[in-house]
């Protein structure tokens, strides 16, 4: 098995109850199959869940492009315990008059280069333990604060205390997070509520499918590697492959225009991906 799933997942289900699923399907009731995720969603969060089959989470390191986007809505007025819907109310106050304007003056200010302090209710690690582990215990620790950016953010529109709002952000951007910084900089307190993820790098919600519709056609729903890593393929003949999979050098008739290359056999089979060394092809990463 080699190859990337798009799947888009409903709010209520965590990512690893839907890489359990997903190992049904491709007919693995011995748990064996390897699951990569390129970052994961909240319970209660939906959208594009981009999965990692088999062997293709050894290639979830050369996907470069890393960014994501979000439509979520903020609910001014109320901070919970977990920064989102799920948690109990811990401060309640009055909504300015004037939010829409303080949200306009806002806004600006949480594009480009941010600083976030994750949130206890997150899988960051601290002394060998997830964060959220140790706010279920009721405990609070001391969080580093991380470099995020913002790409853009923008206001959609607002109906009564719920804000709807679009962004696109880094990885590692804690949405929770955002929200409750935006809600403080109106003037009031605030916490997330409905999320949805647009696309996660190169994934897009357009072209995401439901695990019925994977189930339908599993073959269909695999994403090859050359989607997903915009680097080139070169196809090797008979020796070449042969000395590319057990993984000696292979030389190289003519140089490809990027350092790491896939690398197909005669039969245009996906034997693993190599990098230039001079005029000769180094094995990185083989699909025996």
């Amino acid at each position: 098995m080699l190859g990337f799933v798009n799947l888009f997942k409903p709010a209520g289900l965590t990512s690893t109850q839907f890489g359990a699923r997903l190992r049904r399907v491709y007919r693995d009731p011995a748990g064996k199959l390897a699951i990569g995720h390129l970052g994961t969603l909240d319970p209660q969060a939906a959208g594009v869940l981009p999965v990692a089959l088999g062997k293709a989470t050894r290639l979830l390191p050369l996907i470069v492009d890393r960014r994501k986007a979000y439509v979520c809505t903020l609910v001014l007025g109320r901070a919970t315990s977990t920064g989102d819907a799920s948690g109990d109310t811990i401060v309640r106050c009055d909504v300015p008059t004037d939010v829409d304007a303080r949200l306009r003056d806002a806004v600006a200010a949480f594009v480009g280069p941010v600083s976030q302090i994750p949130p206890m209710y997150s899988a960051v690690h601290s002394d060998g333990k997830r964060l959220y582990e140790l706010a279920r215990e009721g405990k609070t620790v001391e969080r580093a604060a991380r470099s995020i950016t913002v790409y853009a953010l923008r206001v959609l529109g607002r109906e009564g205390d719920v804000v709807r709002l679009r962004i696109a952000c880094s990885e590692g951007t804690f949405v929770r997070t955002l929200c409750e910084d935006l809600a403080r900089a109106c003037g009031t307190a605030g916490h997330m509520g409905a999320l949805l993820r647009e696309a996660s790098g190169p994934f897009v919600i357009s072209e995401s499918l439901t695990l019925d519709e994977i189930e339908r056609d599993p073959g269909g729903a695999l994403v090859s590697p050359e989607r997903v890593i915009p680097i080139p393929t070169i196809v090797l003949d008979g020796r070449g492959a042969t000395d590319f999979r057990a993984g000696r050098m292979v030389p190289l008739a003519q140089l490809p225009p990027d350092k790491h290359v896939f690398v197909r056999d005669s039969a245009r089979v996906l034997v693993g991906v190599g990098e230039t060394v001079g005029t000769l092809l180094a094995p990185r990463k083989v699909f025996v």
